[in-house]
């Protein structure tokens, strides 16, 4: 009986150093910390990224846009071009 006792006491002291090596290793509540100031941050950020996604997608309106007219200027097949072509003829 005093040899199980001894062995439980080993286990139970084996399972205390290895928790203490993982809390000293990967520190669980310094990580839940850096999570909640993280996803705080994201929360308080959300308006200025909306505004830059927005700025992106009228740029690339824009731009495709500009795109558009340019085809639409050298393209032979549009109304305009064929009637500016029908003159000079």
């Amino acid at each position: 009986m005093n040899e199980a006792i001894m062995t439980s006491i080993k286990r139970i002291r084996n399972f205390i150093n290895f928790s203490k090596s993982f809390f000293i290793r990967k520190n669980p509540f310094k990580m839940l910390v850096e999570g909640i100031v993280n996803s705080l941050k994201d929360m308080f950020s959300v308006r200025q990224k909306l505004k830059m996604a927005q700025y992106r997608v009228n740029y690339h309106k824009h731009q495709l846009m500009k795109m558009e007219s340019l085809i639409a200027e050298n393209n032979e097949h549009t109304f305009l071009k064929g009637k500016n072509l029908n003159e000079t003829r």
